[in-house]
């Protein structure tokens, strides 16, 4: 059984080989699948659906998060 759930609000994330763009939904196909985001890229306003272990959050200086320097390659844009 998958399940499609929509963010509400969407959040800036970076998909690795990709780029910038806000998260604004999430798919899960069940325990033998990563969960995938949906993605609509800020540069190009291509919508992608990501594997789990190419999205990741940017950093937010509000609440404490930076992105480590090696986190993905495209976070250093």
């Amino acid at each position: 059984m998958s399940c499609f759930t929509q963010l509400n609000p969407s959040f800036p994330v970076t998909v690795e080989g990709k780029g910038k763009g806000q998260a604004f939904a999430v798919i899960d196909y069940g325990e033998e699948h990563n969960l995938i985001w949906v993605v609509a890229l800020d540069d190009s306003g291509e919508i992608w659906c990501s594997p789990n272990p190419k999205v990741r959050m940017r950093s937010n200086w509000t609440m404490g998060r930076q992105v480590r320097p090696n986190a993905l390659a495209v976070a250093a844009e």
